[in-house]
């Protein structure tokens, strides 16, 4: 049926490629940039074209967001320099200037949130609701569809960090995915009205991935002098659930007590919410936010396949949890379901979908610690 209502839906015969990565942090990032670089070279195009496009509202030039970039690159290296190493490491890699891997690792920030794209949906379930006792975490990552070709996943061995595994796409660092002590971490994109120049927001995402105990990974989460905040739900193998719920200067920490943890792209902590800017151009997040609640509460005997159903959900079609691209859409309000995963912390196992889930089939990944 969808089929004939959304045509311009790609379909992919093969799995998102697989980039197997060890060293160095400045080792690993040349790595992944040479072994990816025909699609960090699509994405920073791509970004180019996005900006000249939103000219009108943004009046940002490229020239003018590497400038912009580059404020919060002294926040990062003072906090996180091994990161900034990847980026050196995945411009050099893929023969693209260093400024503009920076450019679109603080591409939110830059364009001061005006880019209303990352309407990800992100779920998880414990040990409590699951038909085999293992815990799961699930994430659909929608953006814009030029950059639906250069997802990839990322399995790394960091020469002082934990494994991990993580899907990127483009240019930028890895940081949905889990590691090899447990702890599996999906963003979502919020919108805080407090946004300063600090910390780029993906630069603390991928630190959280090297985290070795929970409380490392909130604290990550919650690093001072950040620029902003997404919202971090953080699973953990043994059915610790939370989503940190992050700005630039407030956090909150939310818990599952039922065993199960749901967020789209707004806040759901009072605190938080008072700081949301714009709330009401929200109104699809909350749509999916209780579609998933509803669809992921009818059962507490989940399994792979149920949460990948969940994410091929088309209520609320364009808009709804498997998010499809509709021509015509403003350029900054244009964006569709890239991929989609699901994480078996138990297995140590991710099952991604290339593209939209309904049409293209899962492949499984499993991180070799």
């Amino acid at each position: 049926m969808f089929k004939h209502e959304i045509p311009d839906t790609p379909i992919h015969n093969t799995p998102p490629p697989l980039i197997e990565v060890k060293g160095t942090h400045r080792e690993m990032g040349r790595q992944i940039g040479e072994a990816a670089r025909e699609q960090v070279q699509h994405s920073v195009a791509n970004a180019h074209v996005l900006i000249d496009a939103a000219y009108n509202t943004l009046e940002l030039t490229w020239q003018g967001a590497q400038i912009q970039s580059r404020k919060y690159l002294p926040f990062a290296e003072e906090r996180y320099p091994q990161y900034v190493e990847e980026m050196r490491g995945i411009a050099e890699g893929a023969n693209v200037e260093f400024d503009d891997i920076v450019t679109l690792n603080t591409m939110e920030a830059v364009t001061t949130d005006a880019l209303h794209l990352t309407r990800c949906t992100s779920m998880a379930v414990n040990e409590q609701r699951t038909a085999d006792g293992h815990v799961l975490a699930a994430h659909n990552e929608d953006w814009i569809p030029e950059d639906e070709n250069d997802v990839f996943v990322v399995s790394a061995k960091p020469d002082k960090e934990p494994p991990f595994l993580a899907m990127t796409y483009g240019g930028l660092l890895p940081n949905v995915g889990f590691n090899a002590y447990g702890i599996a971490q999906l963003i979502d994109s919020v919108y805080p009205n407090d946004s300063r120049v600090g910390i780029p927001r993906l630069v603390v995402a991928r630190a959280v991935l090297s985290s070795r105990r929970i409380s490392g990974a909130i604290g990550r989460a919650v690093v001072q002098h950040r620029a902003a905040g997404y919202n971090h739900l953080l699973i953990h193998e043994s059915g610790e659930i939370y989503s940190i719920e992050v700005s630039a200067r407030r956090f909150e920490i939310l818990y599952s007590h039922d065993g199960y943890m749901i967020h789209t792209n707004h806040y759901l902590d009072p605190h938080m919410k008072k700081i949301e800017k714009d709330p009401e151009e929200l109104i699809s997040s909350r749509v999916r936010y209780f579609r998933a609640s509803r669809l992921l509460r009818q059962g507490d005997q989940h399994t792979i396949k149920s949460l990948q159903a969940i994410q091929q959900d088309h209520v609320n079609i364009p808009n709804s949890i498997c998010n499809h691209n509709i021509a015509g859409s403003d350029p900054l309000d244009r964006e569709k379901t890239i991929n989609a995963l699901v994480i078996d912390l138990n297995m140590r196992e991710m099952h991604i979908a290339w593209g939209n889930p309904c049409l293209n089939t899962y492949t499984t990944y499993h991180l070799d610690e």
